[in-house]
């Protein structure tokens, strides 16, 4: 126990040193499961995935369907507004930024924001701008492995930091959706389930942007 410790206070420092760890975050060797509501069943036989608002074309895609656009891996570090941060996480999943650079998403000019709508009727919201970052990611695999069921399952958003941190903007883990059913485009922001309930509504963990009442 005592040598489990160690190494993660060794590891701890390494990550600070390396500007890695947002102020007020510890780093977690576990990947604590966090939510609202209870776990979704789903069947992937009836499931689909919509794209609507202010695009060119609405997209549905069945589960299969889904799973026949591009894909790609990242490498992120991801921090928790309840403190955690982990690191060195791989993702596995569909690029919004690569489906609207290859045109297969089209938004109008007018878009500016997305809604993630999630089961269960959660939401969350982020600037258009900012889910078409590389280190943003429609993710359906997570350690070369299917999402568990408890981090998202079968598909969820994760937005995270690049190790050398070269992204252009980041925010905390919430911001990324869990159990993910569609992405609505809009000309104007509207905050989601934890934004209405006092979370922050940009969330840049590296300025600590937790709360919106001071708490």
């Amino acid at each position: 126990m005592l040598s489990k410790i160690l190494g993660r206070r060794e590891e701890e420092k390494k990550v600070r040193d390396q500007n890695r760890l947002p102020p007020g975050q510890s780093l977690t060797q576990k990947f604590p499961v966090l939510h609202y509501g209870s776990t979704p069943k789903t069947d992937l036989g009836r499931w689909d995935f919509r794209v609507f608002g202010l695009v060119e074309e609405e997209k549905i895609w069945s589960w299969e369907e889904f799973n026949q656009l591009p894909r790609t891996q990242v490498t992120l570090d991801i921090h928790c507004v309840t403190r955690w941060s982990k690191f060195d996480t791989l993702w596995e999943g569909v690029s919004l930024k690569n489906l609207v650079d290859e045109g297969i998403i089209v938004p109008k000019p007018e878009a500016g924001y997305i809604v993630q709508h999630c089961e269960q009727g959660y939401t969350t919201n982020l600037p258009l701008e900012a889910m078409l970052q590389e280190n943003v990611l429609l993710a359906t695999h997570y350690d070369g492995q299917p999402l568990p069921l408890e981090h998202g399952w079968p598909l969820r958003v994760v937005v995270g930091s690049f190790p050398d941190r070269s992204e252009e903007s980041n925010a905390y883990f919430w911001k990324g959706g869990k159990w993910l059913r569609a992405l609505e485009f809009r000309a104007t922001d509207q905050p989601g389930f934890w934004e209405r309930n006092g979370y922050h509504n940009e969330a840049d963990p590296w300025q600590e942007q937790r709360y919106s009442y001071g708490w």
